[in-house]
């Protein structure tokens, strides 16, 4: 690294900066050794997601580090969340440029914070990671456990089941489609950035999600997203529009594409508590909206 900064001076001061975010009472081993050790529980099985998130793509590198150190974690451990796995640990490689102006060691140390603040509030342990040079990106791997045989699959759908969405949906979207992202003050967020720089996690609704048929959480659009799941489970789905929730500053068409939601879709035959019912899946292939086709269109990672 540049500017004077050894790498593993770094390292230790983001050590420092996790602190008891960086340990839990699972965790064996955690940062300073070549691996992390992780006491794994009888009856369960292991849950595990990565992602990997590059900057002016995933986020905007001027926003302030540790709003981007929060979103980097959460919107990783939601994967488990909608697995109806428990959270465990994570592991964090960052892919930094020569360190100067833009991003100094202070940067780093900012982004540690904000990860440490996701990584209390869902009880993980961040013990480990990697550094190395080049374009901005971050790259999260968490892990979680889920009791045996009991993770929600998408492919486990059935016709007849209601669809329910856990909360809000679209206010993340709006926020980018309005440039209201930027310019962003941490402890002074709008309610639209709010919804695109601190989203949560959804372990808080693990109990309806345990007892769904199928989830997955809305990342890339409800619709989109919805989709996996029909073509997994080879069902269709019927939606109403008045009942899909929409959150502050939100159209319908921020809803049904958007992404960047995070919020957990599941079908259950079953009443369920935290979910909002949307519709439900059909024996009919395809998306109908108020009884018309509808289009399923969300982000794509790869176009052109």
């Amino acid at each position: 690294m540049g500017n004077g900064v050894n790498e593993f001076g770094l390292i230790e001061s983001i050590s420092q900066v996790l602190g008891a975010s960086a340990t839990a009472p699972w965790i064996q081993v955690g940062i300073g050794d070549d691996a992390a050790v992780i006491q794994m529980r009888s009856g369960f099985d292991a849950v595990a997601s990565i992602d990997t998130l590059v900057a002016d793509v995933h986020f905007p590198q001027s926003a302030p580090a540790e709003l981007i150190g929060y979103r980097a974690l959460m919107v990783s451990l939601s994967d488990l969340a909608a697995m109806a796995a428990l959270p465990r640990y994570a592991l964090v490689a960052l892919t930094l440029p020569e360190l100067g102006d833009e991003i100094s060691a202070q940067w780093v140390q900012r982004l540690a914070q904000g990860m440490a603040v996701a990584a209390k509030e869902t009880n993980v342990a961040v013990c480990g990671g990697n550094l190395s040079r080049g374009a901005l990106s971050i790259s999260v791997s968490v892990h979680g456990e889920v009791e045996q045989g009991q993770a929600k699959l998408r492919s486990s759908g059935k016709p007849g089941e209601r669809l329910f969405v856990t909360g809000a949906l679209g206010s993340a979207a709006a926020c980018l489609r309005q440039q209201q992202h930027l310019p962003a003050v941490a402890d002074a967020l709008s309610d639209m950035q709010r919804a695109y720089y601190r989203p949560q996690a959804r372990f808080d609704c693990r109990s309806d999600i345990k007892a769904a048929s199928c989830a997955i959480d809305i990342s890339d659009g409800l619709l989109q997203d919805l989709n996996h799941v029909l073509q997994a489970s080879g069902c269709g789905a019927d939606l109403q529009a008045d009942a899909i929730p929409l959150g502050i500053g939100a159209t319908l068409e921020d809803a049904l594409h958007g992404g960047d939601d995070y919020q957990i879709l599941f079908a259950s035959a079953e009443h369920v508590a935290a979910g909002l019912c949307i519709g439900e899946l059909s024996s009919a292939p395809g998306i109908r909206l108020d009884g018309k086709d509808i289009e399923t269109r969300g982000y794509q990672h790869f176009s052109t």
